[in-house]
């Protein structure tokens, strides 16, 4: 069952990522804020410097398959933008990466059902 919208205006992104608290992975940042809704808000940013635009567009794809794939083991009520690192080697995305990468920003997060964990 899904139960994650996207986010899609700028003031949305702008709230998260000013009064959210901030998780670093190896390849993902997060912004995750409390939103006191049924649903999560999910929001997923990769700057035009880090690539061109369809490595940015299959980076998107692959963040948002592996955010689908745990996105039974979160809790709901919060909105969550992710960030690709700047520094991070584009040639390392791939699906067990960024899985892996969100499995330890969100049981820091503790936003994990203890199901997942």
């Amino acid at each position: 069952m899904k139960k994650t919208n996207m986010l899609k205006k700028n003031y949305e992104y702008k709230n998260v990522l000013s009064k959210g608290k901030y998780y670093s992975g190896k390849y993902i940042e997060a912004f995750i804020k409390k939103n006191n809704k049924n649903i999560n808000l999910l929001g997923i940013a990769i700057g035009v410097k880090t690539a061109k635009a369809v490595r940015r567009n299959n980076i998107k794809r692959l963040i948002r398959e592996a955010y689908r794939d745990v996105e039974d083991y979160i809790y709901t009520g919060y909105s969550i933008v992710l960030l690709w690192k700047k520094k991070s080697d584009i040639k390392d995305a791939n699906f067990k990466n960024i899985k892996d990468d969100f499995i330890k920003i969100f049981d820091k997060a503790e936003i994990l059902t203890e199901d997942n964990k």
